[in-house]
């Protein structure tokens, strides 16, 4: 469709209609942000009556277009959008930013037809890419993706990242539509209104870019259609003012994030209230469907490990991951150039078809993960622990998403050995803790990490699993299983005089920290807490009651990792035990595994030496 077939009077007055709402709901909430709403009214009236491809009564039609605000503060005119299509009614807008309202002050999926949780900018376009990447490459489908960007989230390293994932990755069925209004948040942005600027450096990166007036409804119709004949992505770089269609904030500093200052004459100056509805071309309907499995299996079979022989969990995921690949046809994995050392390579040996590489780019990484999970595919993103940090507010906003991701670390703590701190994970516990209703896993052998492989991702929301890069003894036989928010307690007798809690490569110290106690008429209760969140709270609470002392050990910095969680767990427990906490207090250097843990305190020995300190001190 084109508007072209529209009444341009029409057209002009649905414009004029986005603004007005815009407009409407800043003011009732007394907040928000309607001057950057108005620049890119016009560019969305042509998009929503010409070009647009959605059913808002089947939301989940899987043929419907997306469109995402990767500018979320623009809320006042996405949800003016929804009023002109019909789905929200003007009365709701009079609830715009208020307690319990779904029309809140940057977009969630609280709405329906929101995919994703915005307005952490830099981030819409790489999820728009990792949805394109579904469509062309998955989902096989000619659906669209469109993405409205501010000119200023522009400076963020991550809109570049994307960028040079959807460029290389030849999405034509990506559009960024730029609102290049001149102004961001405390003045002008770092290129002003040189459009030619952004175009020169987005097509560096294998874009098709068209500049134009982003008010003149004929030139945005026509970079439209000009994108969706594009065989390459297109940015369409739309020259606008800010504040459009209101002299008293129109191209004005100062006036971002704020309601126009007499909303009962900016509305008369836009020509009043109207109550056009738009008819939005709504796709055919489509049943869900995934591209045929390569594999033969139904049934999921699981690696299974011989005890007592040394194998390293990301050894194990791996391994669990391309054996899950034949009996999920929706799994997907990705990896951020290092799958050699996370072992997503037993997966794309297996399966190169569902295997996505990213590069070193892990803010692009965790996106596509977000766009895949968007279209209904399982994916897993892998990297080391230390480098999700780099892609942190991603996650942060795909838990607010609600998304379901299934995101590994390796590498993980001290126990690296001789790489140095820069390579170690020590944070990565205490960070996916931290996220809303996130799963976090630390398995310490091979059985267990198959296992919580395959759980984890049956498990709803964000999923953390924690791999280890040496080779450990497999401690469980491949009959245990592995429930989340369970333990399993590897040592116990009705006399022991303390419990230590250990999870991952410190379980086998703690292992054998429980024979060398034993050598001295100590009996030491061992802790196996695979899943660090939720936490087994039950087994803690026990162990509290029956030890009255509590030793945990962690390859980890102490704050927010294991032995935080046992605490939390303590917490309003009717028995409170003398706890110990041992985790890595001294930045490390180069060494060897096993002295790494030595150093930091968290080997065997220094279990011992806490154990005794501990029963010292509470007699």
């Amino acid at each position: 469709m084109s508007v072209a077939t529209v009444d341009h009077d029409m057209l002009s007055a649905l414009s004029r209609q986005l603004r007005v709402d815009a407009v409407r709901a800043a003011d009732y909430a007394g907040s928000g942000h309607p001057t950057s709403s108005l620049s890119a009214a016009d560019l969305m009236a042509v998009l929503l009556a010409g070009h647009l491809s959605y059913d808002f009564e089947a939301t989940q039609n899987p043929a419907n277009d997306h469109l995402l605000f990767s500018k979320g503060h623009a809320t006042p005119l996405l949800y003016a959008m929804y009023v002109a299509a019909g789905a929200v009614s003007s009365e709701e807008l009079r609830w715009y930013r208020s307690s319990g309202s779904r029309l809140q002050g940057h977009p969630t999926p609280a709405l329906p037809w929101v995919d994703v949780a915005t307005g952490s900018l830099g981030q819409g376009l790489g999820i728009g890419a990792g949805i394109a990447l579904a469509g062309l490459r998955f989902d096989r489908r000619d659906f669209r993706v469109w993405v409205l960007c501010g000119d200023g989230e522009l400076a963020e390293g991550s809109m570049w990242e994307a960028f040079e994932f959807a460029g290389h990755e030849r999405l034509r069925n990506l559009t960024a539509i730029v609102d290049v209004n001149r102004l961001g948040q405390r003045g002008p942005t770092r290129h002003g209104w040189d459009t030619a600027a952004y175009a020169r450096r987005i097509a560096a990166f294998g874009w098709h870019t068209v500049e134009i007036d982003g008010h003149d409804v004929d030139q945005i119709d026509a970079a439209y259609a000009e994108a969706a004949e594009s065989d390459r992505p297109t940015a369409v770089l739309a020259r606008t003012r800010k504040g459009k269609g209101v002299r008293a904030v129109e191209d004005a500093e100062g006036a971002h994030g704020k309601p126009v200052p007499d909303a009962e004459t900016a509305i008369a100056e836009l020509g009043g209230r109207s109550a056009i509805r738009v008819d939005v071309a709504a796709p055919e309907y489509e049943q869900p469907t995934r591209p045929a499995d390569a594999g033969t299996g139904s049934n999921l079979a699981i690696p299974v490990y011989e005890q007592g022989h040394d194998v390293s969990t990301r050894t194990a995921f791996g391994q669990a991951l391309a054996a899950m690949g034949h009996a999920r046809p929706d799994l997907v994995v990705l990896d951020g150039e290092v799958s050699d050392s996370t072992r997503t390579s037993y997966f794309e040996a297996e399966h190169p078809d569902r295997f996505v590489e990213c590069y070193i780019a892990e803010q692009q990484l965790a996106a596509t993960a977000v766009g895949l999970a968007v279209r209904g595919w399982t994916p897993f993103a892998a990297t080391f622990a230390a480098f999700w940090s780099r892609a942190y507010d991603f996650v942060r906003m795909a838990a607010v998403s609600g998304v379901g991701l299934c995101l590994v670390g390796s590498h993980a703590g001290v126990s690296i050995g001789a790489d140095g701190p820069s390579q170690m994970g020590l944070e990565d516990l205490a960070t996916f803790r931290a996220l809303w209703r996130s799963t976090v896993l630390y398995p310490c052998d091979a059985n267990s990490t198959a296992h919580l492989t395959a759980a984890m991702s049956e498990h709803p929301g964000l999923r953390y699993l924690r791999t280890t890069r040496g080779e450990v003894p497999v401690v469980y036989g491949p009959e245990e299983t592995f429930p989340i928010g369970g333990s399993k307690v590897l040592r116990s007798s009705a006399a022991d005089d303390v419990t230590i809690v250990a999870a991952g490569i410190t379980v086998h110290e703690a292992l054998r920290a429980a024979e060398l106690l034993d050598d001295e008429g100590v009996r030491a209760r061992v802790v196996d807490l695979y899943s660090v969140k939720p936490v087994d709270v039950a087994t803690l609470r026990q162990a509290a009651a029956d030890t009255g002392r509590l030793v945990t050990v962690e390859d980890h910095w102490p704050q927010g990792g294991l032995g935080d969680a046992v605490l939390d767990a303590l917490t309003g427990s009717t028995v409170m035990p003398a706890v110990l906490k041992l985790a890595v207090l001294a930045l490390p250097g180069s060494a060897t595994p096993a002295e790494q843990l030595c150093h930091a305190g968290i080997d065997a020995d220094s279990v011992v030496d806490a154990v005794r300190d501990l029963m010292s001190e509470s007699g």
